[in-house]
């Protein structure tokens, strides 16, 4: 993957992530293969310098990965730069794929020096606060839809910009089987959902996440956020204006779509 064709091509997708550019379609042989999406999603991340504040988890809707005869979801670095407070705007263009409704998690960077595997009894005295948050999703590319996960995560995970709502502390806070929606009031467009459609639940796609930052032998000196996958799928943007998402005891996060 860093043969000198791959890296001509990262040079330019890094450089349209940097710039806020929109560029021609790269290669199918770095999106059809999950694997070798993310191989060069690597290649990508290699190249930038800007801060890390998290990761997240994508393609955590199960119905999804086995309509596209995937295993497991993926997961990608979240630049500071694309991570904004509640209530604030994020500008979108065509190419932009639409907007999802989360559960984000704020993690100690003390994960990072743990020598044992995480798992479910471990995991909860890493976290320390809990929010609803809103993802834009869109490409770099001029392309539309999705064929694979590898088209999400070659193009840095296809996130946009994080919108996160109030943070919570962490108290053990059950995120099975909760309601969420998102709506634009002024447009009448409201979509339902619930946290069990997030590759089982959130908790479990934030195991999923910490276990490949282990495989992976990513370290980091800051506490981090991991944003756990949508609860609603990916909602069209049928108007700009004000999107609202609420989650069942966790409270709202609102963001302007101009």
């Amino acid at each position: 993957m860093n043969d000198k064709y791959s890296n001509l091509v990262a040079n330019r997708l890094v450089n349209a992530f940097l710039k806020n550019k929109i560029i021609n379609p790269i290669s199918s042989k770095y999106t059809k293969k999950l694997s070798n999406a993310d191989k060069f999603r690597k290649l990508c991340e290699s190249k930038i310098k800007k801060p890390i504040i998290g990761f997240k988890a994508g393609g955590t809707g199960i119905p999804v990965i086995k309509k596209l005869k995937e295993k497991e979801p993926f997961y990608a670095s979240v630049y500071e730069h694309n991570v904004l407070k509640n209530n604030k705007s994020v500008k979108i263009n065509k190419y932009t794929l639409g907007i999802e409704l989360e559960v984000c998690y704020l993690l100690k960077k003390s994960f990072f020096d743990f020598k044992k595997k995480i798992s479910v009894d471990n995991i909860n005295k890493f976290i320390n606060y809990i929010a609803p948050c809103i993802e834009v999703v869109g490409y770099r590319q001029k392309k539309k839809g999705i064929k694979s996960f590898g088209d999400l995560c070659s193009d840095f995970g296809a996130n946009i910009k994080f919108v996160i709502g109030p943070r919570k502390k962490f108290r053990k806070n059950n995120v099975k089987n909760l309601k969420t929606i998102i709506s634009n009031s002024k447009i009448k467009q409201s979509v339902n959902g619930n946290t069990n459609t997030v590759y089982i639940n959130p908790m479990n796609s934030l195991l999923f996440v910490l276990k490949k930052l282990q495989k992976d032998k990513i370290k980091h000196d800051k506490d981090f956020y991991v944003f756990t996958g949508s609860s609603v799928g990916v909602v069209p943007i049928l108007s700009k204006g004000i999107y609202k998402g609420t989650i069942e005891k966790l409270g709202s996060v609102k963001t302007k779509i101009s």
